[in-house]
């Protein structure tokens, strides 16, 4: 039997903290294969990228990463997007499998908000990462990094107009020099080339 993580999320767009979760659960051994689900419409009718974009920016993210797939599962079920309906998808499609649902401490804030959160965490019961900067009531460990995909969009916004592949510090407002720091450190350079590809995030 497969031990497979199913790790849904926005990823608008995905950070080093999805990467580092992922990476995480693998090399501990946790599981053998990971999944990873772009939402398509969020259950709290969050503002996000297109879907195709979002797509893409996960397949960036983890491609150096073989035991991970990206699914479109979410492309054919009714929306909004609940997490039951994807695990129930995935569970009829990976029959042998033993279905885990990766999920960051921060998240569980709004558990009470999910549809049949009980018969969520009884089809793929959870695996809890903590975040720096998080506090839990589980005893998880704090193995990822204080970064938000809404705190790398503010910094993509202050980036400059040209763009930042090729661009160095040097004559760049202290704001982009900040922004373009943070944003090194906070997302995957393909992620970053795919970015700056799509137009996404225009600065602001």
């Amino acid at each position: 039997m497969v031990k497979r993580a199913i790790f849904g999320g926005s990823f608008d767009p995905p950070h080093i903290g999805h990467v580092l979760a992922v990476s995480y659960v693998l090399l501990t051994e946790m599981v053998e294969r990971v999944t990873v689900v772009p939402v398509f419409k969020h259950a709290f009718d969050k503002d996000m990228a297109g879907y195709e974009d979002r797509l893409a920016l996960a397949r960036a993210a983890f491609r150096h990463l073989p035991e991970v797939e990206i699914s479109e599962v979410e492309r054919e079920l009714p929306t909004p997007s609940y997490t039951i309906r994807t695990l129930e998808a995935l569970s009829a499609q990976y029959p042998e499998d033993e279905l885990r649902l990766l999920v960051g401490a921060d998240v569980l804030v709004d558990a009470h908000r999910w549809v049949r959160f009980d018969e969520v965490c009884q089809l793929a019961p959870l695996l809890v990462l903590g975040r720096v900067g998080v506090q839990s009531q589980l005893d998880c460990p704090a193995v990822l990094p204080e970064v938000s995909s809404s705190q790398v969009r503010a910094w993509l916004a202050q980036r400059p107009a040209q763009g930042l592949l090729g661009q160095g510090l040097l004559g760049q407002g202290l704001l982009a020099q900040a922004a373009i720091e943070q944003l090194r450190q906070a997302l995957p350079t393909a992620v970053l080339r795919e970015i700056e590809a799509r137009g996404l995030y225009p600065a602001g």
